[in-house]
């Protein structure tokens, strides 16, 4: 397997679960007293979604099937935000404090992917997507700041 498969297998792990992380804590805080939390999180739902499809997209290209299953490690982290999800309850601060936690995670993957040896199509897709999830989580935490 390519170093750029592997990367987009753990990239394309770590998007899909930031679309339904994103998501669900878009969907508690609609109805909460920070309802414009909840737009930034869909959109930023939204847009891991499109980077999950470009991923998917240019490893097909390369003839690979980068959208079935990551490591264990990101298994563990999907199991861990379930678990502190159902803690959070609906507290909007914990939500948006989970949510950091998550942008936390998807960094420190992107940081992993460009210690690889990608091939330059894919790391410039890698670096692009990188500025955008650290853009992310700044507005985040900004957020939390504000709240």
């Amino acid at each position: 397997m390519t170093d750029d498969a592997k990367a987009a297998k753990e990239l394309v792990e770590t998007l899909k679960d930031g679309e339904k992380g994103f998501a669900d804590a878009a969907e508690k805080l609609r109805d909460s007293e920070h309802s414009e939390w909840a737009t930034v999180l869909h959109r930023l739902s939204e847009q891991r979604a499109g980077f999950h499809r470009e991923i998917v997209a240019l490893g097909e290209g390369y003839g690979d099937d980068v959208d079935k299953g990551g490591s264990i490690a990101a298994t563990m982290h999907r199991g861990w935000t379930s678990l502190k999800d159902s803690l959070t309850g609906d507290d909007a601060e914990a939500v948006l404090k989970s949510a950091a936690t998550g942008e936390d995670h998807a960094v420190k993957e992107y940081d992993d992917a460009l210690k690889q040896d990608l091939s330059a199509g894919f790391r410039e897709v890698v670096q692009r997507q990188q500025a955008a999830v650290v853009a992310a989580r700044d507005e985040i935490k900004a957020l939390q700041n504000a709240g």
